[in-house]
């Protein structure tokens, strides 16, 4: 990408800031000169207002100009976002020069005032442009889907990937637990939050308005979502809550269930769907702070539950056993593909035990190659603390739960009284908390 001219930087600042002579009506040459710095290409347009974001610029007109850039951006086709990724990556990296200085000098008197320069020198100068560029009205939102716009990008140039620790670095920062609010979702939110929830389920998708009204509405379900001031009425995170009688094994009787206006004294919240929003917050962790602010809700306001737990899906499973090589795993593998356990209860019932068996190797055996637990789910309950508790099968004939994991799903049992001790355990060692019907069949 060429590096603007300095006259258009002008025509830019111009454009820009002609808001300030509100009133007065600007000469002709001026007025020309706007026009032509707005008429230029958005790749151009973008890049000189991140040129003018980084020097000597007036709160106002940062203002201005962040909110024209990111519109500039907006208007990006996937090969220009591409350009503009590499251009921050490489015009707004750190000086290696600075840095060996500001090292130089604290290695030779390694000290809290010496290591302030090398720090700023070590931060990449892209980080005080996204900061910048945050200064523009909803811009927060907007740099959280450029982030998911890089994820994409990184997909095809793993030589991006240094951007997204600057992304990931602030966001950490911006969405910390103290800004999220909690929301009890009904049906009394408004419409535009509503319609957005229907479109970010994807652990049980809705069938419509009815389906969402029966998840929301009866007296045995609750519904609750974190926000951030700074996004508005976008939920960031939400989980769906089913009141019961006893821990359930499938997830057709919740989602099908009729609905109560009174429900029978509960003594058990299932959490049954639990959806993350927004890709380009990938990794800045909600959900845990999400569970345990929802158990202190729901404690508060009935005192009768006693047990908290999961109805989860296993998305790795599937993954895992076709690539088990064991003879009876392999047996067992091609005869769940073959999907005669869907129509028949006998045949399900025979290769039950089989599949409970490997389950429970899954979930407390199968690691990444970091050591952490493979499925993915499995990873989010058990570093919050949770317990694998019960695995499932049948749990979910959906066509999506049979392609990931044959139809199993698991229960992760939040005690609040083991919470942080598991936390600590999984962390420090990785063990994995077992209840006891798991165990029961591992030792099997």
């Amino acid at each position: 990408m060429a590096r603007p001219k300095l006259a258009f930087l002008n025509d830019l600042v111009q454009a820009i800031t002609g808001n300030e002579r509100r009133g007065k009506r600007a000469p002709i040459t001026e007025e020309a000169a706007a026009r032509n710095a707005l008429s230029r290409p958005a790749s151009e347009r973008l890049a000189a207002a991140c040129d003018v974001l980084m020097g000597r610029i007036g709160d106002a007109a940062r203002v201005a100009v962040a909110e024209q850039a990111l519109a500039a951006y907006a208007q990006l086709t996937k090969p220009e976002r591409h350009d503009f990724f590499v251009m921050l990556r490489d015009r707004f990296n750190s000086s290696p020069e600075a840095i060996r200085t500001a090292f130089a000098a604290y290695d030779a008197d390694p000290s809290a005032r010496t290591l302030v320069p090398l720090f700023n020198a070590v931060e990449p100068p892209r980080q005080t442009l996204l900061r910048r560029l945050n200064t523009a009205p909803g811009a927060t939102l907007k740099l959280v889907h450029m982030r998911a716009d890089l994820l994409k990008a990184i997909a095809d140039d793993p030589e991006l990937a240094p951007l997204d620790s600057d992304f990931g670095h602030l966001f950490a920062s911006w969405f910390n637990r103290g800004f999220l609010t909690i929301q009890r979702i009904d049906w009394s939110t408004p419409a535009n939050v509503l319609e957005k929830i229907m479109g970010y389920e994807t652990v049980h998708p809705m069938k419509g308005w009815q389906d969402l009204r029966r998840r929301l509405d009866p007296a045995d379900r609750r519904f609750y979502a974190f926000f951030h001031p700074a996004t508005g009425d976008e939920p960031l995170i939400f989980v769906e809550v089913a009141l019961m009688r006893d821990t359930p094994a499938e997830i057709a009787p919740i989602l099908n269930a009729p609905a109560l206006d009174l429900a029978e004294e509960a003594d058990t919240a299932v959490f049954y769907s639990i959806n993350n929003t927004l890709a380009g917050l990938k990794g800045v962790s909600f959900g845990n702070f999400l569970i345990k602010q929802v158990v202190a809700e729901l404690a508060a306001e009935l005192p009768s539950l006693t047990t908290y737990v999961t109805l989860s899906p296993a998305p790795g499973f599937a993954g895992w056993l076709s690539g088990v090589k064991e003879p009876e795993a392999v047996k067992l593998a091609e005869e769940l593909d073959q999907g005669a356990w869907l129509m028949d209860a006998a045949e399900a019932e025979r290769l039950k035990p089989q599949v409970e068996a490997l389950a429970a190797r899954y979930f407390t055996e199968a690691r990444s190659k970091s050591g952490a637990p493979r499925d993915p789910v499995a990873r989010f309950h058990l570093g919050n603390g949770a317990a694998a508790w019960r695995v499932n099968w049948p749990g979910d004939r959906s066509d999506g739960a049979v392609k990931r994991a044959h139809g199993l799903m698991i229960n992760y049992l939040y005690e609040p009284a083991a919470i942080e001790a598991q936390h600590e355990a999984f962390v420090r060692d990785g063990t994995i908390a077992t209840g006891a019907p798991l165990a029961a069949i591992l030792s099997r």
